[in-house]
């Protein structure tokens, strides 16, 4: 079974949707789930999150920013195109406890905050978000979260100054914190950003739950690629999360787990620009 292509939309340069048609899949999913997927073949298998989903209409979405082979190759795929495999929901769902909750998203980890806090807002909890960018152009869903927030319930920083707030995303959590208007913390983002996330809300005594993106392979708990260190023991993100208590994260040792393929990443996505790749023969 192949998985089509019903609509693609390029955010940024490097940043792309995809909508797949995958009913069965539409009718199990929930917020904070993953999918694998793999484009051919000849393809590797790599992680993405829902972004959003509709079990009426029978299609998934997610979004991916081209960093390597695979989301180059996937980056050229168009509508009416198949992906060959496509697995999920795998992963455990976000679990939203009762009280106030911020939700924080950086850079493509916005796409996984959106449904999030969307599916919070509809179980009746009042949300705030913290939407992170490098600059204005790489901000992504803000009418997305705005279609269900109000307008000083959405802060907006950007590195650069571009849009919003100069600055990050700790700056107005730590304002929330400090005016006790929110309860829970949930983030997703690039590794640093979430590891200062978890120190402000600590300071605060505050529960935060971040959503990790170790490197996959299987994405069903054999290979133990995924192991990540969560309060001195070991976990697979992919069978026990990807939602952790973000004080308990070794973020030393997931930062450095990331980083363990960055030569052979580069050599593959080279091979893949100069076209002698084995997933183009």
């Amino acid at each position: 079974m192949s998985y089509r292509i019903l609509e693609k939309q390029q955010y940024s340069e490097k940043v792309f949707k995809f909508r797949i048609d995958a009913p069965k899949m539409a009718a199990h999913a929930k917020a904070g789930q993953f999918l694998m997927v793999r484009a051919n073949e000849c393809g590797e298998r790599v992680p993405f999150t829902f972004a959003n989903w509709n079990a009426d209409e029978g299609w998934v979405e997610f979004i991916f920013m081209v960093v390597g082979k695979t989301t180059q190759m996937l980056s050229s795929y168009e509508v009416g195109d198949e992906i060959l495999d496509v697995t999920g929901p795998l992963g455990q769902p976000t679990e939203i406890d009762e009280g106030r909750w911020c939700v924080i998203g950086g850079g493509v980890g916005l796409a996984i905050a959106n449904p999030v806090a969307r599916q919070m807002v509809e179980a009746g909890r009042e949300v705030h978000v913290i939407m992170g960018a490098r600059t204005k152009d790489l901000l992504l869903l803000e009418d997305q979260f705005r279609s269900f927030l109000d307008d000083d319930h959405l802060h907006i920083t950007t590195d650069d100054g571009s849009y919003g707030e100069q600055g990050v995303v700790t700056a107005p959590l730590e304002r929330l914190l400090q005016e006790k208007a929110v309860d829970h913390v949930f983030c997703v983002g690039p590794v640093p950003m979430m590891k200062f996330s978890a120190l402000t809300a600590e300071k605060y005594n505050t529960p935060i739950i971040a959503s990790l993106n170790p490197i996959m392979v299987d994405g069903t708990g054999m290979c133990g690629c995924c192991r990540v260190e969560v309060g001195g023991e070991t976990k697979f993100a992919c069978v026990d999360g990807p939602d952790f208590d973000a004080t308990q994260v070794n973020w030393a040792d997931l930062q450095m787990r990331q980083a363990a393929y960055r030569t052979e990443e580069g050599e593959s996505l080279k091979a893949f620009e100069e076209g002698s790749c084995s997933c183009q023969k």
